[in-house]
């Protein structure tokens, strides 16, 4: 049997997945990212290949993706994030065409076609107040967990508005609503409702189309799916474990790179083969 591997390094967490050649997870962990991103990489994967029950050497192809993927020497290939997100949301949903990462530092729309390939894509251009990286710097104001963000977000009985692009600005309007003794509740179901607005703006810029797919780490938040499914009014598709998304990308575009290569080795031997007779 033919295993793979892909190692995501985002900006909070590494994610990495080992695949067999039936395209079954064998493997997976996260671990927070931190610099040194090569030792980084193989923590993450030797954590993986343990839960496989499998060595370094059993792996035939790894590919990297997020913002290290060039850092990681031992890679046989390096594939952009928006490339690994949306093959790894397709094979989850396969009718899904169109696809919303909301990571801690940024946010990619995409518009995907057959098979997971990417159509177009936009990302967010502003700043931390349209990622989750946002969501953590209110949480910490507001003195709470970011694991019960998303419980406490759905709880809210009337969500404040958060109106500014800038993450500075819209602190402010943080501060001012705790002034004002607006419940926690309240407040998070605001930053959840304007991360979901500025979502909703870049998958229309992408071409928003059915069924949407919400992954990132932000996805596990259960008040963030609530306010995107009422931005853009329909059922939205969250997976058990929305964070690995990118690294299963990378470990199914592993195997169709390992495929395409015996592929074109048989071709060739074929054709040589054939001169020889």
């Amino acid at each position: 049997m033919v295993f793979v591997a892909g190692i995501d390094i985002g900006g909070k967490s590494t994610k990495a997945i080992v695949l067999d050649d039936n395209r079954q997870i064998r493997g997976q962990a996260i671990v927070k990212t931190r610099p040194d991103f090569p030792s980084l990489a193989r923590e993450a994967l030797d954590l993986a290949l343990k839960q496989a029950g499998l060595k370094a050497s059993d792996l035939s192809y790894i590919a990297t993706t997020g913002f290290g993927r060039y850092n990681v020497p031992f890679r046989d290939n390096q594939i952009t994030e928006i490339t690994c997100v949306a093959r790894g949301a397709a094979f989850l949903f396969p009718k899904t065409h169109s696809v919303l990462d909301i990571g801690a530092q940024s946010t990619r729309a995409i518009r995907v076609g057959e098979n997971g390939k990417v159509r177009d894509f936009r990302t967010n251009d502003k700043c931390a107040a349209g990622a989750g990286g946002f969501i953590e710097k209110a949480a910490k104001y507001l003195e709470v967990s970011i694991d019960d963000v998303g419980e406490l977000s759905v709880h809210a009985q009337k969500p404040q508005t958060i109106s500014s692009v800038c993450a500075v600005l819209a602190e402010s309007e943080i501060i001012n609503h705790v002034s004002a003794g607006e419940s926690v509740e309240n407040i998070l179901r605001g930053v959840h409702n304007s991360l979901a607005s500025r979502a909703m703006a870049l998958m229309k810029r992408a071409g928003l189309e059915d069924e949407v797919t919400f992954v990132g780490g932000v996805a596990r938040q259960k008040g963030m799916v609530q306010a995107l499914e009422q931005t853009v009014k329909r059922k939205v598709n969250v997976g058990a474990e929305p964070e690995i998304i990118g690294a299963l990308g990378a470990a199914l575009l592993s195997l169709r790179r390992l495929e395409k290569i015996r592929e074109d080795e048989g071709a060739a031997a074929t054709k040589a083969d054939a001169r020889v007779a």
